[in-house]
């Protein structure tokens, strides 16, 4: 599988250092960057026009590379489409033909198809067999190179250079993470509804690289990421009881936490990967417990005669968000990670399940259900600005991507369940690719 040390510049700099901006010394010096104003994505706002793009197909080395490079700006282009912040211009448009991807483009040729901003690169091999990808970014109207970035990896991993170029592109053209370069792990269903096989799958974020990490014997639910490692937490209903498992995505490797009678949903992992926290059930109420996964060690942190479930962290590690019907209809509720007093946030209609926090901290993702319709929707952590992104028969399982802005949940109109994914804005509504039906996602940190 692909590690971090797998991608580099040509001084050894791993890709996390190079998104950062070092290594792109010797291509940003082409183009000094000129006083001014320096173009700019506003995404806040619900009414986001997306932005006009040029990506004419990556330069060739050889003609050996040449497939690669058109499906690395294929990929590209595809991702920043399906952003719905991006607005790809079609080929057959261009007047300019890029030849030399380190040359200044002719800005007016661009400017004339009203193309904001430019994306030229190549993709050579390397005497060794590696590939190098590198790329350029134009301000088309200001006429200046607003990025520059080069990679070495095997030829086997152009498919992950492409969600990286991506994750760069977006990030210098909207100020925010971009979050290409991540995974899905979801359940893949398959069989007649009776007897459908459920097993864990994970896939890229765009439905490429579909790899199945169970073999459908046991009923699986509710995958969790690691936010630390690639590493999943998931209930598995084998001989009788529920079974937590942790899974290694990369090695296979597999191990029990413990066996949690009346556990409803897997634990989550606390920020720092040390911890999980998880509801069980104890006769007609359930309560909230944290699990040490080193020690094995349980710490107790509601006891009430209600039912408390679906806890989930904040990103600093300091609160938790839950689901609990203490106020006589499942809500949502906030206290301190360590226990303590609630605060209950949610009191729209209806009832508000499945809680989950954005990574950037600033909004609860929930499922709603009231008048018979399930909706999405996203409420900040204070309880104020509630807004429902997408409403219909049964939604369900928010979570987030790892940059915030986007939700992926499952739907389910009566054929079986699909995964859709929607910006925290309410508009882009889009059904993500799987090979069957699909449900119960859970969205990677950014690879390393």
């Amino acid at each position: 599988m692909f590690k971090p040390a797998d991608i580099c510049s040509s001084t050894g700099l791993t890709r996390r250092t190079l998104m950062a901006g070092a290594g792109a010394g010797a291509l940003a010096a082409l183009t000094p960057r000129q006083a001014g104003a320096v173009l700019r994505l506003e995404v806040t706002s619900g009414n986001v026009q997306p932005m006009p793009i040029a990506l004419p197909d990556f330069l060739a080395g050889s003609p050996t590379e040449a497939e690669t490079a058109r499906n690395v700006t294929g990929i590209i282009s595809n991702n920043l489409q399906r952003s719905g912040l991006f607005a790809p211009i079609n080929p057959a448009a261009f007047t300019e033909k890029i030849t030399n991807s380190d040359a200044v483009p002719r800005f007016a040729d661009w400017r004339v198809i009203n193309a904001q901003a430019l994306v030229t690169g190549r993709i050579t091999r390397q005497g060794d067999g590696r590939l190098k990808a590198e790329f350029r970014l134009w301000d088309v109207f200001a006429g200046q190179q607003l990025d520059g970035k080069q990679y070495f990896t095997t030829p086997d991993n152009w498919r992950r250079i492409a969600h990286i170029i991506s994750d760069a592109i977006y990030e210098r053209l909207t100020g925010e993470k971009g979050y290409f370069d991540s995974r899905i792990v979801f359940v893949d269903e398959t069989g007649p509804a009776q007897r459908r096989i459920k097993r864990l799958a994970i896939m890229d974020q765009d439905g490429a690289g579909v790899r199945y990490l169970t073999r459908g014997d046991d009923l699986v639910l509710t995958p969790r990421f690691n936010p630390t490692t690639q590493e999943i937490t998931y209930m598995s209903y084998g001989q009788g009881d529920p079974r937590v498992y942790l899974l290694n995505i990369e090695t296979g490797q597999r191990e029990i936490v413990g066996n949690f009678p009346g556990m409803t949903f897997a634990p989550r992992f606390s920020p720092d990967g040390q911890r999980v926290i998880m509801s069980l059930q104890q006769g007609a109420n359930s309560n909230l417990f944290t699990m040490d996964l080193r020690s094995k060690q349980t710490t107790r942190l509601t006891d009430t005669p209600a039912i408390d479930t679906a806890p989930c962290y904040s990103p600093d590690g300091r609160y938790i968000c839950f689901e609990s019907d203490r106020g006589g209809s499942p809500q949502i509720y906030v206290m301190p990670a360590a226990g303590g007093q609630a605060q209950r946030i949610s009191f729209g209609e209806g009832s508000h399940s499945t809680p989950v926090w954005s990574p950037r901290g600033d909004f609860i993702a929930f499922t709603g259900q009231a008048r018979g319709q399930f909706a999405i929707g996203i409420i900040k952590p204070d309880g104020s600005g509630e807004r429902v992104l997408t409403s219909g028969f049964h939604n369900e399982g928010p979570t987030f991507a790892p940059n915030g802005r986007v939700i992926m949940f499952f739907r389910d109109l009566g054929q079986g369940p699909n995964l859709y994914t929607i910006d925290v804005t309410g508009r882009n509504e889009l059904k993500e690719p799987t090979p069957a039906l699909a449900s119960d996602p859970a969205w990677s940190p950014l690879l390393s």
